[in-house]
């Protein structure tokens, strides 16, 4: 099981309301408690935080305000001596404007040659003073950003499918691919031993810059180009003793493509977006679930399974909802949400993902039932998707608020004792109940149905990875089996359900009825 943590908002050491390196290195135990065979860290790199440190400015040190190399260092050492191996998150896209690459692009002027790092091109138009594709970025709006030459005129346009403060690279130029294979050798010598990669399928563009027609491949999106790139990668990851693994952040609707991806090649493995925005619904979910274990067949590569992540809408509101699938376009504030109804739903749906056949993948906070914060006043939120979609998209700081660790009002220990600074973010009240000191010991918490449940997956033979054979079940109910002996039920009806032959009942998310699973209720079984 792979564990997401979010700096900034995981544990602050300093007490300057920013969680750190300090900060989660206090709580490495928690995590090893908690049955984590690896920590996926969030940038934690030098950055202007534009976009919450996906905007690097250095790759190859550590923001101060999370820490130091020298203690990165130590925490990956000490991670590391209690079982638990590191991800470290690379930006190959775009890198910041306060980078020195782009930084000299911009002060050389025209001619500059750190311009053909990135994507600069001459505007359309009389005087160039028309953006050079009307492409839409990938957080809504335009694409292009005019400078201004050093003598105060206007000059060339930048490219940057995120924030203008995001320069896209231009993978084209061998300078780029040379830095990013150092960077990665950069960070497996400290004894990393894995890199997810951000925004895998954008690094490529068409040079032609067309616009984007449903007729032709996307300039940007899914390029053949991009394999190229991944296939030296896995020779560098290669080249390594033991294993380091390359995690692709995907997003894409077709399967194949998806696929392509985890060639034997290429990448070791890839986010499922697919299950993660499904509907809580068993007929979508089986269809979500046998499509990804069939993608993966086809390149043999093992299928991953993930709820939440620091982008997207916590699950627990999301199946609180009418509508309890997620996307990007459909994000809007006011939603109604049933937090109980949520919760309950949310439990069941961490004994299906632990129990597929895979790697798990975990999100800060979902262990402990946390929900999605959206009543974020207006001038705390921080996330350019909020201003940049037009304040329609309510952003992603709702998923990123710090985690209750203990005591019933904020900070909730997430810093010292004493801290004269608030959390960056501001906590609910209502998460006194969702500490973890609230709900260690409480058979009945979130918390100890997720330490249970990793216990029993580590422990159990026909959980990780293997096959799934589907079992007969009543209508809107999905029941397989994992062998050596494993069955696995989630009522998604509306009426109770009788349990399957077993031998031994070894978990549920909720209380049964009578010998009757209750809707929205998972449970493991012994079969013999």
């Amino acid at each position: 099981m792979i564990y997401q943590v979010y700096p900034r908002s995981f544990a602050d050491g300093d007490g300057d309301g920013v969680g750190d390196l300090a900060g989660i290195r206090s709580r490495l135990s928690y995590l090893a408690e908690l049955g984590v065979d690896a920590i996926w860290f969030s940038p934690w790199y030098p950055s202007p935080m534009a976009d919450a440190g996906y905007d690097v400015a250095d790759y190859r040190d550590i923001d101060p305000v999370f820490g130091t190399l020298a203690e990165a260092e130590a925490l990956i050492a000490e991670a590391r001596a209690l079982g638990i191996r590191t991800i470290v998150d690379v930006v190959p896209n775009h890198c910041s404007a306060a980078h020195p690459w782009f930084r000299a692009a911009l002060a050389g002027g025209p001619h500059a040659p750190e311009r053909e790092l990135f994507w600069f091109r001459p505007g359309r138009g009389p005087g160039g003073d028309q953006r050079p594709t009307d492409w839409v970025g990938e957080f809504g709006g335009p694409t292009w950003t005019r400078t201004v030459d050093p003598d105060g005129t206007p000059g060339d346009w930048y490219l940057h499918l995120f924030a203008p403060e995001q320069p896209d690279f231009n993978w084209d130029h061998p300078r780029v691919r040379a830095e990013f294979e150092d960077i990665l050798r950069f960070w497996f010598d400290r004894g990393v031993d894995g890199i997810r990669i951000d925004s895998a399928g954008l690094l490529v563009k068409d040079g032609s810059l067309p616009e984007t027609t449903p007729d032709r491949p996307h300039p940007f999106r899914d390029r053949d180009g991009v394999h190229e790139i991944y296939r030296d990668w896995r020779r560098i990851a290669d080249g390594y003793p033991g294993d380091r693994a390359l995690i692709g952040e995907v997003w894409l609707p077709d399967r194949q493509r998806f696929a392509n991806y985890l060639r034997p090649d290429e990448l070791h493995a890839a986010f499922n977006f697919d299950f993660l925005g499904c509907a809580w619904d068993a007929a979508p979910l089986r269809a979500s679930i046998d499509g990804t274990l069939s993608a993966h067949a086809l390149v043999g590569a093992p299928a991953t399974w993930v709820l939440s992540n620091h982008d997207v809408t916590r699950h627990v509101t999301r199946y609180g909802r009418a509508d309890t699938t997620f996307s990007f376009a459909a994000k809007r504030e006011g939603i109604p949400t049933d937090l109980e109804l949520g919760t309950r739903r949310a439990r069941a749906a961490a004994l299906l993902s632990l129990a597929l056949p895979g790697a798990a993948y975990v999100y800060q906070g979902e262990e402990l039932g946390l929900w999605e914060v959206e009543d974020i006043p207006y001038e705390l939120r921080q996330d350019p998707m909020w201003e940049r979609s037009g304040r329609v998209d309510p952003g992603r700081d709702g998923c990123r608020v710090p985690l209750p660790w203990a005591g019933d009002a904020p900070p909730f220990g997430f810093s010292p004792d004493g801290a004269a600074v608030p959390p960056w973010l501001p906590q609910p009240a209502d998460w006194k109940d969702r500490t973890v000191r609230a709900q260690t010991g409480d058979r009945h918490s979130m918390l100890e149905l997720y330490r249970a449940a990793i216990a029993l997956r580590r422990r159990e033979p026909a959980l990780g990875d293997g096959t799934l054979a589907w079992l007969p079940a009543p209508e809107r109910v999905l029941a397989f089996a994992r062998e050596p002996g494993f069955a696995c039920l989630v009522n998604l009806s509306d009426t109770a359900v009788p349990l399957p032959d077993h031998d031994r009942l070894l978990l549920a998310s909720g209380p049964l009825h009578d010998g009757r699973v209750p809707p929205d209720t998972a449970v493991w079984l012994r079969t013999r």
